[in-house]
């Protein structure tokens, strides 16, 4: 009898708390609504300046998505290490992982507080191969000079901001479970079921649109396929119609026509 009581005490417990949780994010998102509109032509002269994929959005889903990048910019900290700290830094990054998210219900990462910014490829662990970027438990870390390359299309095939985002996106809703999304979940094991073979192929030296450095793991092909979805969006569905497809029904959104973004978010 007692144990049902205390379970009868938790269950009441997180049911209550459930709403209370969306009561406090509404009135938090807009009073940050409030205070966004006042910025709102700062984010969209940087962003615009930088993202092909947010230029050619709508103007309803330009405010969405500037008002997400906000949000995202406001709850992480920054950290700069030998890299000048500027205003549109923290923007792009965040407008990266926004772009990634977009159609998405879960966007912020929250289980990452921090975001570390370094000038350079640097050395991480007992790796002797530089990185360009990473993801771990302490953060999201972001060589800038590889970072604005990749927004630049200065690199062909490659964005480095979009591969360390995926990983991310993956870290929440796989290894910390913190943020999981209910949909990007689901969609998972389909994109699996399809993504596993080529990863497989390529690991017995299969060639295809992706980077060889795709082969290097499962973790490495699933960002490898985010970079090229973004960035090579008509080759990909191209070459790859089904991978393609896959990664469209994933993440909500299809980067070669966006004006479907809300249809498939729907």
């Amino acid at each position: 009898m007692e144990i049902l009581i205390i379970f009868l005490v938790v269950f009441g417990i997180i049911v209550l708390q459930n709403p209370v949780i969306k009561c406090y994010n509404y009135l938090y998102e807009r009073r940050q609504y409030k205070l966004f509109l006042g910025q709102e032509t700062i984010y969209h002269t940087i962003v615009s300046q930088h993202l092909r994929y947010y230029n050619r959005l709508n103007t309803e889903n330009q405010h969405k998505f500037l008002f997400r990048t906000y949000l995202f910019r406001k709850a992480k900290k920054f950290h700069y290490i030998e890299v000048e700290e500027s205003a549109e830094k923290p923007i792009l990054i965040s407008a990266t992982a926004v772009q990634l998210t977009f159609g998405l219900e879960k966007y912020q990462f929250n289980f990452f507080k921090d975001i570390y910014v370094l000038k350079h490829d640097y050395h991480y662990g007992f790796y002797s191969r530089p990185f360009e970027g990473h993801v771990d438990h302490s953060g999201i870390y972001l060589s800038w000079d590889k970072f604005i390359k990749g927004l630049s299309g200065l690199t062909p095939n490659c964005n480095m901001g979009l591969h360390e985002m995926g990983h991310a996106l993956a870290y929440v809703n796989f290894i910390t479970q913190t943020e999981e999304d209910k949909h990007f979940k689901k969609e998972w094991m389909n994109f699996s079921k399809l993504a596993r073979p080529i990863f497989e192929n390529m690991r017995q030296g299969a060639k295809n649109l992706l980077d060889n450095y795709a082969a290097t793991n499962y973790q490495e092909f699933w960002a490898v396929s985010v970079e090229t979805f973004f960035e090579n969006s008509v080759r990909m569905r191209h070459e790859m119609p089904e991978l393609y497809s896959a990664m469209c029904a994933l993440l909500r959104q299809d980067p070669i026509e966006i004006a479907n973004i809300n249809k498939l978010a729907a």
